[in-house]
């Protein structure tokens, strides 16, 4: 399983990136990316996100 990042709710604010314990978010172009190779689904990203732009 992997995240998905909704570009079009994302606002870039970084608040998923802050929380991942992984460091597997970075923003890029004002808008988050995930590595899928470093994430391990723990979800701590989708819990953040103020713009709900983050699933599972």
């Amino acid at each position: 399983m992997a995240i998905t990042i909704n570009k079009s709710k994302c606002t870039g604010c970084g608040e998923c990136v802050d929380t991942c314990p992984v460091e597997a978010l970075s923003i890029k172009n004002e808008k988050a990316v995930v590595d899928n190779d470093e994430c391990i689904d723990c979800g701590a990203c989708v819990n953040t996100c103020p713009e709900g732009a983050i699933s599972l």
